[in-house]
């Protein structure tokens, strides 16, 4: 018999029905997180990951509270804390998906911005796994409507986020809540003090692991540029005009930066939209929402808001300001040249930045190739906009409406083609759907006056 390579699944002591689930839903072999991660923590030992968003490391702590799991018992039995609403459903979704080869397991999302009843109502009915942020989480255990007597694993993801945002003391009541003798989970992009405070007042002789970023190098093409600080902003425009990437992320250092260089954007026609920390959850759905279905061109973000997002291909990454912390510029240019495809890493330095600059040449462990500003002439007189737009529809899955019913909505009723549809997100309260760009007003007042489900709608055109 051969035996499993280091870097299968079948290496791990999981049962049978779990390793062909994992089949199934495409995992061949461990990504380098869940090879460093999965041994100790099957083993019930508490664990400090550093790993980047994108590195897999969602089934690695999955599979770990999955194995401590006893379906038949109802109660909550693990806890993962995000730091947003996205990142929790991402999580709550990867679960489910990894649930599968098991009995009915119940895995239920408690996040703010949706309204408590639906949450006190779920959890009557029991669950096995919580997935929630901080804040709502240290509501339900407040009102006693979540009971964490039987937990045995805790998860803390992207907890370098969670105390970039404030949560260290959410953090801390919601730990002391668990019985002293859980597995905790601690996953982190970055290392800041917080952390290592995090584990020496609720951990236990954790074991340590990092994997380092291997971004490749021949995917992404990294070029450098030297501007003044009265430069800086035009020169964004002067790329996208330049390289014309379908989508980009804009990465500033402070939130007036972000509004700044969108105000400067917008000025010159191109489709900007800013997410910053302090924006209200439903004006942030709409930002990501229009920037992951192609209706906006370029997301304009500072680096705690934009932490967690999963937006699938990324043409460029435009680092507006060098951030001082290496391991942050490492985590933003790796968002782009995912999944095979190549990705333009485009960077805007001044004199006073170059001692970042050099932190980053170290990390990275090779120099950075500089252009000059002179070679940015316009690929084309067209402006540069996003092929499509997005449509608000008032009415979500409060409404009982499902993708499926938009789309007939579109195509069977309206005669719009298949192609001409984008992507539809199905919120609480909330529906939006991506068209094509030049019909997105024709199709909205048809919308109006017609019906989705049998009920009349309000539709609107999102505009910058």
């Amino acid at each position: 018999m051969t035996s499993a390579s280091p870097t299968a699944f079948s290496a791990l002591p999981l049962s049978p029905a779990m390793l062909s689930n994992l089949e199934q839903l495409g995992y061949t072999a461990m990504t380098p997180i869940q090879a460093a991660a999965l041994p100790p923590a099957l083993l019930g030992k508490d664990l400090i990951a550093q790993a980047q968003t994108g590195s897999g490391k969602t089934a690695a702590f999955a599979l770990a509270l999955l194995a401590n799991l006893n379906p038949r018992r109802f109660a909550v039995q693990s806890l993962v804390l995000c730091p947003t609403r996205e990142l929790a459903d991402q999580v709550t979704t990867e679960i489910r998906r990894l649930a599968r080869a098991e009995d009915n397991i119940k895995v239920v999302t408690l996040c703010g911005g949706v309204p408590l009843r639906g949450q006190l109502a779920t959890l009557e009915h029991g669950a096995h796994i919580v997935v929630g942020t901080p804040g709502r989480v240290m509501d339900h255990l407040e009102r006693g409507s979540l009971q964490l007597e039987a937990l045995n694993t805790l998860v803390l993801d992207e907890a370098d986020r969670m105390l970039d945002m404030g949560f260290f003391d959410d953090i801390a009541k919601v730990a002391r809540q668990c019985p002293p003798a859980r597995q905790t989970l601690l996953f982190s992009a970055t290392y800041p003090e917080g952390i290592a405070k995090l584990s020496a007042q609720f951990m236990r002789e954790p074991v340590s692991v990092k994997v380092e970023t291997q971004h490749s190098a021949a995917r992404i093409e990294q070029r450098w540029y030297e501007v003044t600080d009265t430069q800086r902003l035009d020169t964004v425009g002067r790329l996208l005009a330049h390289f014309r990437p379908a989508s980009t992320i804009a990465f500033c250092n402070t939130k007036a930066q972000c509004r700044d260089l969108v105000a400067v954007l917008q000025a010159q026609g191109i489709s900007a939209l800013a997410l910053f920390g302090e924006l209200e959850q439903r004006e942030r759905d709409q930002v990501l929402v229009r920037f992951a279905n192609r209706s906006c061109s370029v997301l304009v973000a500072t680096d705690v808001a934009a932490r967690g997002l999963d937006i699938a291909s990324l043409a460029a990454v435009i680092n507006v300001d060098v951030t001082p912390d290496p391991e942050v510029h490492v985590h933003r240019i790796g968002r782009t040249g995912r999944a095979g495809e190549s990705g333009l890493a485009l960077n805007l330095a001044s004199l006073d930045e170059m001692g970042s600059v050099g932190k980053i040449e170290h990390l990275q462990g090779r120099e950075s190739t500089w252009y000059p500003l002179a070679g940015l002439e316009p690929a084309s007189g067209e402006p540069l906009v996003p092929p499509m737009a997005t449509l608000h529809i008032q009415g979500g899955r409060k409404e009982k409406i499902r993708p499926g019913d938009v789309l007939g909505a579109l195509t069977a009723d309206l005669g719009y083609t298949r192609e001409q549809v984008g992507k539809i997100n199905v919120n609480e309260w909330s529906t939006y759907v991506a068209v094509e760009r030049g019909i997105a007003q024709q199709v909205a007042s048809r919308l109006n006056a017609g019906r989705i489900k049998g009920k009349s709608v309000k539709v609107r055109v999102l505009e910058d």
